[in-house]
């Protein structure tokens, strides 16, 4: 894929995004636009399923990036995120040169060569990569422990890492970063300070239906539109988990693979599994309470049709 030039307004980010098939409101395409210009990293925070980590591949996809993905997890340490040596290659460099003889001095420096050096997310995304630096995105931030978060400000200041058997490794063109969290835990500010913040909320009622315009053209626009007001009715309720984005498109889908022309209190009961993760949440929703929310949802859209 050939690389494009980055955005040289809101409007034109907003285009990008467009063009990928992501319908961002215009707040969040003016964080893109400041991040991308200013070569800043961009933290973008929110519920699960809103469409965080899409921005990622939709910027690698869009700008004709490599996209490096570094998904955190408990645990998470250098070895796994920035680089490890090749232990077993070591070794057998270390036996090939004691039959040959070499000093101790020349087996060290030989073996911390960078040929013997695995390179995990971190480090590869300082690499040049064709058509321009890659996309790095760094996802659930949160999810990792505080140490961890501690390593990434030298990473985020300077695009350098420190490798003590080398030495300071640093981007020629610094990496497109994007990082995301669930809000499990708090980030700390000396990280946040390093990169534009953007809250990434729940769509309104009318952008959702636009992206289900994009993301499930197939749905008519009766069933988007029930689609689209049962789910934003659920996120007014007290849930365990509210459903996002990622849950509404799945739903339309799941929908129309059952040929569903509109919504029923039987194909939501039957389905309520698409749009809920949770078994208490669904025990509330079936029967009564589903049907009770539909009503409503159809009342509010008969009464837009009146009008």
């Amino acid at each position: 894929m050939a690389a494009s030039a980055l955005p040289a307004s809101v409007d034109a980010a907003t285009a990008l995004l467009a063009g990928q098939r992501y319908v961002a409101d215009r707040s969040l395409a003016t964080a893109v636009f400041l991040s991308l210009k200013l070569g800043r990293p961009l933290f973008l925070e929110g519920e699960a399923g809103v469409g965080k980590t899409e921005i990622a591949k939709v910027l690698a996809s869009g700008l004709g990036r490599r996209l490096i993905r570094l998904q955190c997890y408990e645990g998470l340490d250098i070895g796994s995120a920035v680089y490890e040596w090749n232990y077993a290659r070591q070794m057998l460099e270390i036996r090939l040169a004691e039959a040959g003889s070499a000093s101790r001095e020349e087996i060290e420096r030989d073996i911390f060569d960078e040929r013997f050096l695995i390179k995990r997310p971190l480090l590869q995304a300082l690499e040049p990569g064709v058509g321009g630096a890659p996309v790095l995105l760094i996802d659930e931030l949160d999810r990792t422990d505080e140490p961890f978060e501690a390593y990434l400000l030298e990473v985020l200041s300077d695009f350098q890492v420190t490798i003590p058997e080398i030495g300071t490794i640093k981007a020629a063109e610094p990496p497109i970063v994007i990082i995301t969290s669930n809000r499990t835990r708090e980030i700390h500010d000396a990280l946040k300070r390093r990169c534009f913040y953007h809250w990434v909320d729940y769509p309104s009622a009318a952008r959702e239906l636009e992206i289900l315009k994009v993301k499930a053209p197939e749905a008519g626009p009766a069933l988007s539109q029930e689609v689209v007001g049962f789910v934003q009715g659920l996120r007014k309720m007290d849930l365990f988990k509210q459903p996002g984005v990622a849950e509404t498109i799945d739903w339309a889908e799941a929908l129309m693979q059952l040929d569903a022309l509109a919504l029923t209190p039987e194909a939501i009961n039957d389905t309520l599994g698409v749009i809920l993760k949770y078994q208490d949440d669904i025990q509330r929703l079936q029967g009564s309470e589903a049907q009770r929310l539909l009503d409503q949802v159809k009342a509010e859209l008969g009464g837009q049709t009146a009008h």
